[in-house]
C-alpha cells in the first residue's frame, strides 16, 4: 500500500501490526473469568476511564477489549488466540466447564473454537501444530 504526500511524493505504508481487538460482552464479570482465569491472559492497568464498563487484557504483546455492551449476532465471525498447547488448553476449558470443538489442521498449525460467556466464538491456534503432531 501507498499514500502520496502533499508535495506528491510517494511513501509506503506498512501497518506496524495488530494493537487490539475489542468485542462486546454482556457480563464483564464472567468474561473476565473466562479470558484470564481459564486462558490466561492479564488485565492490564491502562484501561482509560470510559463511560462503559469492561476492561483491557494482555494477550502475548497484543490486547484484548473487552466492552461492556450487546454482542454481536454469531455468524462466523471470530479472533484467534496462540496457544503453545492446543491440547492442554482444551482440557482446561473443559475442567472449567467450556466445550471446545475438535482441534484440526489448518496449513501447518492446529486449530479449535469455544464460545466464551457473551457468545463471541474464539479460534485457539497452535501455530506449526500439525508438523508437531505428525509421525
Amino acid at each position: 500500500m501507498t499514500c502520496r504526500a502533499r508535495n506528491g511524493t510517494i511513501r509506503p505504508m506498512q501497518p506496524l501490526g495488530l494493537h487490539h481487538v475489542s468485542i462486546n460482552v454482556d457480563d464483564v464479570d464472567a468474561a473476565l473469568e473466562f479470558y484470564v482465569g481459564v486462558l490466561g491472559l492479564t488485565v492490564r492497568s491502562d484501561r482509560p476511564q470510559f463511560s462503559f464498563g469492561g476492561a483491557w487484557l494482555d494477550a502475548g504483546g497484543q490486547q484484548v477489549h473487552l466492552i461492556a455492551g450487546q454482542p454481536p449476532q454469531e455468524l462466523g465471525q471470530h479472533f484467534a488466540l496462540a496457544f503453545g498447547d492446543l491440547s492442554g488448553i482444551i482440557a482446561r476449558l473443559g475442567d472449567h466447564g467450556f466445550e471446545a470443538s475438535e482441534p484440526v489442521v489448518s496449513g501447518t498449525s492446529l486449530q479449535a473454537f469455544v464460545i466464551d460467556p457473551s457468545g463471541n466464538r474464539v479460534e485457539l491456534h497452535q501455530p506449526g501444530g500439525a508438523v508437531a503432531t505428525k509421525p
